[in-house]
């Protein structure tokens, strides 16, 4: 009997899809359509480094990262799908969590999202996340191997971000074509770039609280 084929990492990949909550939200399908973008050119980087023999490091339960970096960049439309996600997916004994963690947050904590070792909004985390990858060696904990291994960190992919940019870009209003064209071009949306950890995330904690007693 043959052996069965492995998928690779880039077969394994699929767009997010919230239908009904893409109907209530434009802005939610621009955001998953660049996360997909994001997700299909990290997948093609992998695949490509195995084949060299590298083998990524990152594995479930491993949250060094999320508990050790600092300077994790966020956008906006990024923010809004994490602050709804937050708000309208997450239930349970997980939710609860979250919710006490972002209401008692202080800047330069650990990622406010981090719950139990796991990242409690993984399907809507940054892009900045969704390209962090490290080869050979876990990351030592309190260790940034971009600063103490860089050679180990996969490097970003740049033309699907742009890419996912040129999706995104309609929802800071900038709907023209041949705009967004040069505003990929010159990099100047990352003039809008927030840092993680000092956005104010009391707020959804909030939001989830008043959430919570509308819905009882």
């Amino acid at each position: 009997m043959p052996k069965k084929k492995h998928k690779s990492v880039s077969e394994k990949v699929k767009r997010l899809s919230f239908p009904e909550d893409e109907k209530k939200h434009s802005w939610l399908r621009l955001l998953l359509e660049g996360y997909y973008i994001v997700d299909k050119g990290v997948a093609k980087a992998l695949d490509a480094e195995q084949k060299k023999g590298r083998i990524p490091a990152c594995a479930k339960g491993c949250a060094h990262c999320c508990s050790t970096h600092q300077d994790i960049p966020i956008y906006p439309l990024e923010i809004a799908g994490v602050s709804w996600y937050a708000a309208e997916k997450l239930s349970g004994p997980e939710r609860e969590a979250l919710k006490t963690q972002l209401a008692r947050y202080r800047t330069n904590d650990t990622c406010p999202f981090l719950v139990d070792a796991a990242c409690a909004i993984h399907p809507m985390r940054p892009m900045a996340c969704r390209q962090f990858n490290v080869f050979g060696s876990p990351c030592k904990e309190g260790e940034d191997p971009y600063y103490s291994r860089r050679q180990d960190v996969m490097e970003p992919v740049k033309k699907h971000v742009d890419q996912a940019f040129f999706i995104m870009l309609p929802f800071y209003g900038v709907e023209k074509e041949s705009e967004r064209i040069k505003i990929v071009e010159t990099g100047s949306f990352h003039q809008i770039v927030k840092e993680l950890h000092v956005c104010n995330w009391k707020e959804l904690a909030e939001r989830m609280a008043r959430r919570d007693r509308n819905n009882r």
